[in-house]
């Protein structure tokens, strides 16, 4: 019998262990001081701004409102059927239209957009979704990045509305463990500190080196791996920030999470193998982004070391659970309502719940012929 739960203790921590190393590395790392860019005036960097939408007239307007008039925007209107394009064009933006199949979702947006913005002389594009809105200082916090030699940035990416709801106010919390501590963490290590999908821009020649073709369901994902491969990393903007909606309806929080799981295990299963390969034979700057690549998500490996509790593994699972309240706390106290945002936990046996119910979507969006799918916006923009 001991012997059955000291197996059975086994199959279930050893799963969790990427992620705990992730976690505990990144943390400890994010509680010394985020790097600054030294001053340094770029008055002749042509930077462009890329808005790959589709069917966004709810928002566009108050997303080009946020960014000002002073930097040249491009708005893919990718096979639109509203009046995304043209509130677009009165509102000043340049736009492309893109009408395809749909089947290489918004990286075939972005990747259209990257060309032609190149093409018209930029020399840096930043990525802005329709649904968000910036901070007033992202465009010098980015422009000052490239003029200290960066080759690619990611800002914070966080949310513009965490007190929608009790379920919002847990996103929140998650989103910010994922995308402000984690790439904090990175950076402090000098490492690229990822993409997220939203508030990232890269250089010209960095598009010309590495031409977005990531086409999967977490295009984001996708390509940040391809630009560590070939030798680019991504600089955290610390300071900046672009401000996304989270869903604040169960349907459409549904799809959203299922595309990022199930997008992540995909790509798990087609690049595992092909990075651990690499970093055997010594391409040490990929252990990184494998170990992120093999973790189970958080509240995947909460219900796991829970579990272990149970069984002679139970000092590892209780050293993990640990490490996950540790990361959780410094995730709270980076943002403006620490107490708020840790009272937002009282939620989480509810949000397991969702969860559960959410694994036959998670599953299918795992498929290799999953579809991109868009999450349907909120009624109200973000202010």
């Amino acid at each position: 019998m001991h012997l059955a739960l000291t197996i059975l203790g086994f199959a279930l921590v050893l799963p969790t262990l990427p992620l705990l190393l992730e976690l505990i590395t990144l943390t400890l790392a994010a509680l010394f001081p985020p790097h600054k860019y030294p001053q340094a005036s770029a008055p002749d960097l042509r930077l462009a701004i890329l808005i790959p939408a589709h069917n966004e007239e709810k928002l566009i307007a108050a997303c080009l409102e946020s960014l000002g008039h002073d930097t040249p925007i491009f708005v893919i209107a990718h096979n639109c059927t509203d009046a995304t394009a043209e509130l677009a064009a009165a509102a000043g933006a340049h736009v492309l239209a893109l009408n395809d199949d749909g089947s290489h979702g918004k990286g075939a947006a972005l990747h259209h957009g990257f060309t032609q913005a190149v093409a018209a002389g930029a020399q840096a594009v930043l990525v802005i979704d329709a649904d968000s809105a910036v901070s007033r200082n992202l465009i010098d916090a980015v422009t000052t990045a490239f003029a200290a030699g960066a080759s690619a940035v990611q800002a914070r990416y966080v949310a513009a509305n965490p007190s929608a709801s009790a379920g919002t106010r847990l996103q929140a919390l998650a989103m910010r463990g994922v995308n402000v501590l984690r790439p904090r963490g990175r950076a402090r290590l000098r490492l690229s500190c990822g993409i997220f999908g939203n508030g990232f821009a890269l250089s010209a020649s960095t598009i010309e080196h590495v031409p977005y073709l990531a086409h999967s369901i977490v295009e984001d994902l996708e390509y940040h791996v391809a630009l560590v491969r070939a030798g680019v990393r991504v600089d955290f903007l610390d300071d900046a920030a672009v401000f996304g909606q989270l869903p604040d309806n169960n349907a459409a929080a549904s799809t959203q999470r299922a595309r990022w799981e199930g997008g992540r295990t995909m790509l798990r299963r087609r690049l595992r193998f092909q990075l651990m390969g690499e970093v055997l034979r010594g391409r040490l700057s990929l252990f990184e982004p494998l170990l992120d690549l093999l973790s189970l998500p958080l509240s995947t490996c909460v219900v796991l070391l829970l579990l272990a509790t149970f069984t002679p593994t139970r000092i590892y699972a209780g050293l993990g659970l640990e490490i996950i309240g540790l990361y959780i706390l410094i995730a709270a106290l980076l943002g403006g309502e620490p107490l708020r945002d840790l009272a937002a936990l009282l939620q989480a046996p509810f949000y397991l719940t969702f969860k559960i119910a959410n694994l036959g979507r998670t599953r299918r969006a795992a498929s290799g012929n999953a579809a991109w799918v868009r999450t349907e916006r909120n009624k109200t923009p973000p202010e």
